[in-house]
């Protein structure tokens, strides 16, 4: 059996990936990729702590996460395809519709 912590830091290398994508990339596909990968992290490290401990509880939660994380990018998916079509650019840094 592999130790804990071992996934506890593949989780943390897979979350600052994700958290320095988010900081760094202006492209919001790319952005909402990068926090799908923090999301994953978290689920990772959620079914690895449920194995560790022999109970389930961390596995419901972490595919209750994954339904919200596909559910959250659908939505963003959605809005910047819309954007995309109103303005032929996706980059986040030179749009400014959403704001008042």
């Amino acid at each position: 059996m592999i130790p804990l912590g071992f996934y506890l830091g593949l989780a943390a290398l897979l979350f600052s990936i994700g958290l320095y994508g988010v900081m760094t990339h202006k492209n919001g596909i790319r952005m909402i990729m990068c926090i799908e990968l923090m999301l994953n992290s978290a689920n990772l490290n959620l079914v690895a702590f449920s194995s560790y401990t022999n109970t389930l509880d961390g596995q419901v939660f972490a595919m209750f996460s994954i339904a919200l994380a596909a559910a959250e990018a659908a939505v963003g998916f959605a809005i910047f395809m819309a954007i995309y079509r109103m303005h032929d650019n996706i980059n986040l840094d030179e749009l400014n519709i959403l704001r008042w």
